[in-house]
């Protein structure tokens, strides 16, 4: 008899899942506390590629009011960054709120300007899939941080910033904003990252992916007549890479439920455009902060998890890395009955207390 999918333990898992795979953010609940929600047009964009667009729309959310300090700036403002195939939206799940922004929270909205960006190639930013497709500018993280900074300081006229906070893909451009805006914030946390290169099995999972889409029949050098669909089949490796083990035996404890979340998985997919889907994981291509970690001067504190196979512990990364930054530290959380893995990061019960940590070791704000 075939099993039926009907364990809250795998409709958590499945919705993870599709979190990571960006589709969640479509089907999310009203959020407890309504955004604003805007657009700004970033003109004559030029991308590291050597190749521009006249117009880059950086689509935005945010929550709270902006204050301003004696100088007449906005003194409040917090950058929250998503993850590789997400948008801002990830913040903005009953939890999060919850956890992060309700009344008497580290990020309480009555407190702080929040602003949750679209990273180029995401949501509604600038993508491919609008017009170009396979003619879209060749982007990576330091566009995606350069479309950031533009939005913040022509479009919302924000030039310094309490807080860059950002999970996942997020994360690492965290570590890119301390770099190359050194005095522009007063405190950064990357949630589940490492400031090297991709390689190893990081890079390994990805590199299959965009295989998986450029070898799919349908592909046609990204010009597509019809939408490719032979490479979804890959998707569940997200399941493998972001879930914890228990999380998945939990979740899935018999073969039937395993391939029902399979082919669920892949069926929701379908729904992603290829091209969008492969510039998302192409544009790690120019990550590497290690070399120049040296020139973050903000208090920088890192959360990482023992059962995270993405950034895994086990290689000392954070060990070498991390006294390179003159302010720096980092925490790597045991595994638990707490932990998800990867998607541990989409639970900031479990990591809010090093952000409450971080915000009361600063000064006042100005």
């Amino acid at each position: 008899m075939k099993t039926t999918i009907t364990t809250v333990g795998l409709k958590r898992l499945a919705v993870a899942t599709l979190f990571a795979c960006g589709i969640v953010h479509a089907q999310s609940t009203v959020p407890v506390m309504q955004p604003t929600e805007g657009d700004f047009e970033a003109l004559d964009f030029h991308f590291q590629s050597g190749q521009t667009l006249p117009t880059v729309k950086l689509h935005y959310a945010t929550l709270g009011t902006p204050t301003r300090g004696a100088d007449g700036k906005i003194n409040n403002a917090v950058l929250l960054l998503h993850g590789t195939t997400g948008t801002g939206r990830a913040y903005l799940t009953p939890l999060m709120q919850k956890e992060l922004f309700a009344a008497g929270q580290p990020l309480d909205a009555s407190r702080y300007y929040i602003i949750m960006p679209d990273g180029i190639g995401r949501g509604g930013s600038s993508k491919p899939s609008d017009a170009l497709r396979a003619n879209f500018p060749r982007y990576g993280y330091n566009d995606v941080v350069e479309g950031h900074y533009r939005l913040l300081t022509e479009g919302l006229k924000v030039d310094h910033l309490r807080l860059v906070l950002g999970t996942s893909m997020g994360g690492m451009q965290t570590w890119v904003w301390g770099e190359r805006h050194p005095d522009m914030m007063d405190a950064l946390m990357p949630i589940a990252s490492q400031p090297v290169a991709m390689s190893g099995r990081n890079w390994l999972w990805r590199r299959m992916l965009i295989d998986a889409i450029r070898n799919d029949p349908d592909w046609n050098g990204g010009n597509y007549t019809r939408q490719p669909t032979h490479w979804t089949r890959t998707t569940p490796v997200f399941a493998l890479m972001t879930q914890s083990a228990a999380t998945l035996q939990k979740a899935a404890p018999t073969r039937d439920q395993v391939n029902q979340y399979v082919d669920k998985t892949v069926a929701d997919s379908r729904g992603v455009d290829a091209n969008d889907y492969l510039y998302w994981f192409e544009s790690s291509w120019d990550y590497n902060p290690e070399p120049d970690l040296g020139m973050i001067r903000a208090p920088l504190y890192a959360v990482n998890f023992a059962d995270d196979m993405i950034n895994a512990v086990d290689l000392g990364v954070m060990q070498r890395t991390v006294p390179k930054v003159r302010q720096g530290k980092y925490v790597e959380m045991p595994e638990s009955v707490n932990t998800y893995g990867h998607q541990t990061l989409q639970h900031p019960e479990v990591w809010k207390p090093y952000l409450v940590e971080l915000l009361k070791s600063l000064p006042a704000q100005k």
